[in-house]
């Protein structure tokens, strides 16, 4: 599946533009370089210091409460939260890194709020009750939305596991039917109810 046709697919099911979609699709290429001021000293946030080990790991979490494994693979599975890491680092603009990064203590925060637990520590039906809530929000949120108000923070991790996990070897290959080499193309193929999408 090439980076256009993944990002048509995460646009359709979020109903809206993906953030950080441009920069995808031209090679992920905003100036997250080092930056040092007249003394030589650096300013600024490192590339590789946008997300840290724990908050990829409950990254995997939140991804796969959203995409959980069944018959499939779920979203830990491709690693959800590293492919999170990575675009927020190399394709999001620096106020969408930051309404990330803050977003992950916003959703812990708001979980030991409902359920005196971070989320790590919810069991799964809490998780997924809580995810729900969050989800409806963003909605309602993107709604009145305006220009110049900041995207919502689990808008961008919803869009970002949908991407992560469909462009990734298992989500390709085992939650939709993937053919490597394609033949030609057959207007007429025959599908029965439950079929998997083509991947390509």
């Amino acid at each position: 599946m090439n980076r256009r046709d993944a990002l048509g697919r995460v646009a359709l099911l979020m109903g809206g533009a993906v953030i950080g979609g441009d920069l995808f699709l031209s090679g992920c290429s905003t100036d997250n370089s080092k930056k040092t001021d007249k003394t030589g000293q650096e300013v600024g946030q490192k590339p590789d210091d946008v997300l840290d080990a724990n908050q990829v790991t409950l990254l995997n979490e939140v991804g796969e409460t959203i995409l959980p494994a069944t018959k499939t693979p779920g979203a830990k599975a491709a690693n959800v939260g590293g492919f999170m890491a990575v675009m927020v680092r190399d394709c999001y603009k620096p106020e969408d890194q930051k309404i990330f990064v803050e977003g992950i203590t916003k959703l812990n925060d708001a979980s030991k709020q409902k359920y005196q637990k971070d989320f790590m520590g919810l069991d799964a039906g809490q998780r997924k009750e809580f995810l729900t809530a969050l989800d409806a929000e963003q909605k309602q949120y993107a709604q009145t939305k305006t220009q110049e108000q900041p995207n919502h923070y689990f808008r961008m991790m919803k869009e970002l596991t949908l991407l992560g996990f469909f462009t990734s070897e298992p989500g390709a290959t085992q939650a939709l039917r993937y053919l490597p080499v394609p033949g030609k193309y057959d207007g007429n193929m025959p599908y029965k109810k439950g079929d998997r999408a083509w991947a390509t």
